[in-house]
Parts: C-alpha cells; sequence; structure tokens
C-alpha cells in the first residue's frame, strides 16, 4: 500500500507535506528570556517567512496596568525570514530588525544595487542572542506529547503548546 499518495489533510489538523513527510510546524516569538510570547501551528509544507506578519499580530502581553503590549521593540530571525515583504512589514510597524540576507539575495543585490541592509558589527553582536529561540523550541520538544505531534487536531496540539509555555513563564517569573 502507498502511503504518500493518500488525500489531503483537512485544515483542522495541521498536517502537511514536506520534504521529510507528514509533518507540522508551530512558528513562535519569544522574548530574551526563551518564553513565547506568541505562536502559530501550521502544515509542515507552509514557508517560516510567509507566517512572520501572523505569528507577530498573535503577541498580547499584559504589563501592571494599561493596555498589553502587542509588538517587540526588535526582532532577531534567521535566514529563512528576510523577504522584502518581511521587512516592509516590519518597518510599516516601526520594528528593529535583524536578520541576515541569504547569500542568493546578496549576489542578486549586486546585479542590481539598491539599498543594502546594515549587518554590520552591532547586528552581528545583536544575531548573537537568536540561539534564546533555539533553546525555547529544545524547550518546548522535552514534552513527549509536543516533540512527536501525537495529537490528531491541530486545536489539541495547540493546547499541549500552550500548557507547556505557561508552565515555562510560572517558572521563570516567580
Amino acid at each position: 500500500m502507498n502511503y504518500k499518495k493518500s488525500g489531503t489533510e483537512p485544515a483542522d489538523h495541521a498536517i502537511g507535506r514536506s520534504r521529510g513527510g507528514l509533518t507540522t510546524k508551530s512558528h513562535l516569538v519569544c522574548d530574551g528570556k526563551g518564553r513565547v510570547l506568541a505562536f502559530v501551528v501550521t502544515g509542515g509544507q507552509v514557508a517560516d517567512t510567509s507566517m512572520l506578519a501572523t505569528t507577530l499580530e498573535q503577541i498580547s502581553v499584559a504589563g501592571a496596568r494599561g493596555r498589553p503590549r502587542t509588538r517587540p521593540d526588535r526582532l532577531i530571525a534567521d535566514k529563512g525570514y528576510p523577504s522584502k515583504a518581511n521587512r516592509a512589514w516590519l518597518r510599516r510597524h516601526g520594528i528593529a530588525a535583524t536578520i541576515p540576507e541569504r547569500a542568493d539575495q546578496i549576489a542578486h543585490r549586486r546585479r542590481r544595487p539598491g539599498r543594502p541592509i546594515d549587518f554590520g558589527e552591532d547586528q552581528r553582536q545583536r544575531y548573537r542572542g537568536r540561539n534564546v529561540v533555539e533553546r525555547c523550541f529544545n524547550r518546548r520538544k522535552q514534552w513527549r506529547g509536543i516533540a512527536m505531534r501525537s495529537d490528531k487536531y491541530a486545536r489539541n496540539y495547540h493546547a499541549g503548546l500552550c500548557l507547556a509555555a505557561t508552565l515555562h513563564w510560572l517558572t521563570t517569573t516567580l
């Protein structure tokens, strides 16, 4: 029996085909302490770069008083996010960005000069802090149900992510 050619998954499962087979992606934003601020669950075939704005729009962190904070001062992201659309969205929302350019974008700019992306020594120093995001993902994967994605429905998987994020917030703020 050929399991690779089965029908499409329903949208409420958040399972999609990628090179590794049927997978799920969790796009998340965390603060400098590795605490999850927002996340979105999608199928595995969804590109990271297309989910940047959607994920950032999910941020809502309540403070001691006033309205909840809905956007960061600065975004540090890897080479999966440096599209023109993402950079324009970040500029429109007043969010400073530390995102290195991919080699193909640098080569394209050499052929057609435009405004260069500033990635000097200050940006390199800031980019070293991106390991906090990787550690945040690794902390989520300590939960077997999250690492294996054993839930059928995306809402159940999302609930597990919420629980793990809440427990991490409680252990880091107390």
